[in-house]
């Protein structure tokens, strides 16, 4: 990705953001206190991701989760007992992902780009396969569309956390360096309308 091209994805992050975070900044604060109300704990979700530069960075999301004794794993399913009823529906509509507005906001993700994913994922990328750390990771992209029903996915599976590895990250990468290889903001904004619909 040339220079100039990061220069214009950043300003339309910006100006993006910035218009979402007005035209959604109340729903995020109702949601929060919803998310609080339902799990007991802090409205909004913060974990270390893997940024750019393999920098780590706290995501922000809405909480959809209780702790449940004795699973510790980050690997996640559609049948996880931790989610909550309403955890559920703010995963299924994807209004869990409303607070990262901030994170698009201070200039720690991009609209669209690879997934930020937990240390030992992206961070132990090897080769030409770090061309993905170069960009700043996204809320949206090819591979979050192509496994829009990620956890269906891994809930069918005998070892989720397995075929993560083996089968779904792999893929993710692959989808991930032919982005960056052939970007374009047109295609940006593609990604953008296919998620929203």
């Amino acid at each position: 990705m040339r220079r100039s091209d990061k220069i214009v994805k950043r300003l339309f992050d910006l100006v993006l953001s910035t218009i979402g975070l007005l035209l959604f900044g109340w729903l995020i604060f109702v949601t929060a206190i919803m998310a609080w109300l339902d799990t007991g704990m802090s409205g909004f979700f913060k974990q270390t991701r893997i940024g750019q530069f393999a920098k780590p960075f706290k995501v922000i999301k809405l909480r959809s989760m209780r702790p449940v004794e004795g699973i510790t794993t980050s690997v996640s399913t559609d049948k996880d007992p931790r989610i909550t009823k309403l955890g559920r529906f703010w995963r299924k509509s994807k209004l869990d992902e409303l607070p990262q507005l901030w994170n698009v906001w201070v200039g720690q993700m991009s609209f669209v780009g690879p997934r930020p994913d937990v240390p030992g994922f992206a961070d132990m990328l090897q080769g030409e396969d770090r061309i993905i750390l170069t960009i700043k990771p996204g809320i949206t992209g090819p591979a979050s569309i192509y496994f829009k029903d990620e956890e269906a996915l891994l809930a069918a599976q005998t070892d989720p956390e397995q075929y993560n590895k083996e089968v779904i990250w792999p893929k993710k990468v692959a989808l991930n360096k032919q982005y960056i290889e052939t970007y374009s903001l047109g295609k940006d904004i593609g990604y953008i309308v296919k998620t929203v619909l």
